[in-house]
């Protein structure tokens, strides 16, 4: 993600939307969603349309998105007249599109501030360093299992070290990223690594989830050694809306920027 980031706004929403159409790709396969190609491709174009409503800086449209998707889903799937398993395919349907489309979508977002360069650069930062403290502060304080049956890896005290280390990081980080606007507090500043740590921790768990209720290791066989991008990118799908609309609260994101560029607003 750091070179799209570094090209530019177009070149990051773009990265983001493949990324998105890439990860709901495996969790079609590894969810069987693939076999309803009425539902997978509504989800596509709501993934796309998504993207449109980021370029183009309409808010209120991408703000509108989640209920509309949803409501698109579940009138189109009346279609087929298949009233058995409708609940699943629906069901499915919806939470790949809010997963993948309206999470990492407000990742998306983030390109239309000006500042968009350090502050996801430091998101992207501290969320992998908050994987590895986790990590290594489970190796060496962690006793305690979190959720053994979801995660048998996890423990409190790799958690507990992650949500320190992640929040000084954060605070450190942010003293500079947000240098003069509102969000330069350090009260504001801890407020955003908790977010970002617990947001990140619990993504983790929200795949591992369903990855134990499919009863598979690893969504995909993309990334040797990883697993799919899924695996890779998934304490991003809670963190990107959690940290868009706490630091949007304060600050907000391209306010000052032309607003819906392609529709002609």
């Amino acid at each position: 993600m750091i070179g799209p980031i570094l090209l530019g706004a177009a070149w990051t929403i773009a990265a983001i939307t493949v990324l998105s159409l890439f990860c709901y790709r495996e969790f079609a396969r590894a969810t069987g969603m693939f076999r309803s190609p009425l539902i997978s491709t509504l989800v596509v174009c709501g993934l796309l349309t998504v993207t449109l409503a980021v370029a183009d800086h309409w808010y209120g449209l991408f703000a509108a998105l989640p209920a509309l998707g949803f409501i698109v889903i579940a009138s189109v799937a009346i279609l087929s007249d298949q009233p058995k398993g409708y609940i699943q395919r629906v069901a499915l349907g919806s939470f790949g599109f809010l997963l993948f489309g309206v999470c990492l979508g407000h990742l998306a977002y983030m390109a239309n501030d000006p500042a968009y360069r350090p502050i996801m650069l430091m998101l992207l930062l501290c969320v992998e360093c908050n994987d590895v403290l986790a990590y290594l502060s489970g190796k060496t304080f962690g006793r305690r299992k979190l959720a053994p049956r979801t995660s048998p890896g996890k423990t409190w005290g790799g958690t507990l070290g992650a949500l320190v280390g992640t929040t000084v990081l954060v605070t450190l980080l942010g003293h500079h990223v947000f240098a003069g606007d509102p969000m330069d507090t350090w009260l504001r500043l801890v407020g955003l690594g908790l977010i970002i740590s617990v947001a990140g921790q619990l993504g983790d768990l929200v795949l591992s989830s369903i990855k134990r209720d499919l009863g598979i290791k690893d969504m995909s066989h993309a990334l040797p050694g990883h697993g799919g991008l899924l695996d890779r990118f998934d304490s991003l799908l809670l963190v990107a809306p959690a940290c868009f609309h706490y630091v949007g609260y304060f600050r907000g994101f391209g306010l000052e920027q032309p607003t819906r560029i392609l529709s002609g607003g």
